[in-house]
């Protein structure tokens, strides 16, 4: 008899564990479908950017975190500078991540960006054929870049208006070329095609470093041959679209943006992108 009452209290002590388990679990997952119901949507922001931020990896990386931390979904569109900036003027993005300072200043100037500031560098550097027809070496860009039009030597330019061609504009301009002929070869697709396509024809071409080192793996018939120079200096500013001028953009989000972009913590990230698979750093940050 006493075994029988044993037996069943025992019963009775796990039929109480199990319900009590059961309404625990119960209790954690209505609380989770509470929280994950009371937590907002998502607001959305475009960046325009230049796609050797895309390109080189670099917003893989940013991106998820800015939008983790703000509660943000970010449309990136990855185009030329010269492309993004025009987005800018016509209030077609909320934030802008580009490299070419002087037309940067031309639309700050115009009012149609605001909060304009520096967020971090590297250089651009000149790359070609490992057979190296033109001869051009060391540091001094508008002499190799006369050496390659003198000899025909094929050069390969992004020719979209992005922020590398307009500085590759400025250097044949420096040197006292006007390029064109068979030998010129214009793609007009981003950085990473181009350098594709210099690769097919073994031509020269004009590249951001961070672009360079994140697809160089990819691209056995070219090196670096021309690097190091001050004029090939490649700063890189974040702005957000002024929102006086173009009332319909996402301008409390794309300030958001800019102050995560300069943020200690995300310059630490930038500083320290591309170490540990390149050996070196893809992007300098602002303070460096």
């Amino acid at each position: 008899m006493k075994k029988n009452r044993l037996v069943i209290a025992l019963v009775a002590l796990m039929l109480f564990v199990l319900s009590a388990c059961g309404n625990t679990a119960k209790n954690d997952a209505a609380a989770k479908d509470k929280k994950e119901k009371s937590k907002a949507a998502p607001t959305e922001m475009i960046l325009a950017t230049t796609t050797s931020t895309q390109d080189s990896g670099l917003l893989d990386v940013l991106i998820p975190m800015f939008e983790e931390e703000n509660n943000v979904k970010v449309k990136t569109i990855a185009v030329g500078t010269g492309q993004a900036l025009e987005m800018g003027t016509k209030g077609e993005a909320d934030a802008l991540l580009v490299h070419a300072p002087a037309a940067e200043k031309k639309v700050v100037d115009a009012g149609d960006a605001i909060n304009y500031k520096r967020v971090m560098y590297n250089d651009f550097v000149l790359v070609g054929p490992t057979e190296n027809p033109a001869g051009v070496s060391g540091d001094d860009i508008k002499g190799a870049m006369k050496k390659i039009a003198d000899s025909k030597s094929v050069f390969v330019s992004r020719g979209d208006d992005s922020g590398t061609h307009k500085k590759e504009l400025s250097i044949w301009d420096a040197a006292g070329v006007k390029p064109a002929g068979d030998w010129y070869v214009s793609t007009g697709q981003g950085m990473g095609q181009t350098l594709q396509v210099a690769a097919e024809k073994k031509g020269y071409c004009l590249t951001d470093r961070a672009t360079w080192l994140s697809q160089s793996k990819n691209l056995d018939t070219l090196k670096i041959l021309v690097e190091g120079a001050d004029d090939l200096l490649n700063i890189y500013h974040v702005m957000q679209v002024n929102p006086k001028k173009h009332d319909k953009v996402n301008s409390k989000d794309a300030e958001k943006f800019v102050n995560f972009m300069v943020d200690k913590k995300t310059q630490k990230v930038i500083a320290d992108f591309g170490k540990k698979e390149y050996g070196q750093a893809l992007f300098f940050n602002y303070t460096d």
